[in-house]
């Protein structure tokens, strides 16, 4: 299936999820026909086909659509990639960011790509765990690097306001593979992702 970014809504889904926020709305002691509310269930409806817009996308063609032969075998890092999720567990945001590193055997990819990734994966209801292993199986099963190292840094709502309710409290995820295994490989990469530039 071919890299299609998503704008459109699904009317059917649109109708169907709109009369369910509606009904939540009622339910949790509201009135969903007052002014204020009138137009939120349409909104919200759309908002979480936005929020899930990953479920109809594939990261590794994104990948494909940009892939170029390059003799360059040093590592490449992408950091700072703004994130934001919603927790699977209760429908809470979670975001902060991601760092990803790979090291090209043969090909490179257009920089762009690699957030696009981190968007697609991140567009669906998620744990961090499981995000950050998407992320770096799909970047290693599609450009067949020496190695991929994939960081992510991000607060959960769901940890902040309600349950324990840590407000400063961040989740650190890693996964690497290939010649990041190589404890010097992976210094090295969480060196890089520390610094600041001057």
């Amino acid at each position: 299936m071919p890299y299609k970014k998503f704008e459109e809504y699904n009317i059917q889904v649109t109708e169907g999820v709109k009369e369910r926020y509606a009904s939540i709305i009622n339910d949790l002691g509201e009135d969903a026909q007052r002014e204020g509310l009138l137009k939120t269930p349409e909104r919200a409806a759309k908002a979480m086909q936005f929020l899930t817009q990953g479920y109809h996308q594939d990261a590794a063609e994104v990948l494909k659509s940009a892939m170029f032969k390059e003799s360059y075998s040093e590592m490449v890092i992408v950091k700072d990639i703004e994130l934001y999720s919603l927790c699977e567990h209760h429908i809470l945001p979670f975001f902060g960011k991601a760092h990803i590193a790979y090291i090209p055997n043969g090909h490179i990819v257009g920089l762009s790509k690699i957030p696009r990734v981190v968007d697609i994966f991140a567009r669906r209801l998620q744990v961090q765990e499981r995000l950050t292993d998407q992320i770096v199986n799909c970047i290693n099963e599609t450009l067949k690097p020496e190695g991929v190292a994939v960081v992510i840094e991000a607060a959960h709502m769901c940890m902040m306001m309600r349950g324990v309710q840590k407000q400063n409290s961040v989740t650190t995820t890693s996964g690497f593979r290939g010649a990041f295994k190589k404890l010097e490989t992976r210094n090295e990469f969480l060196k890089l992702i520390s610094e600041k530039l001057s």
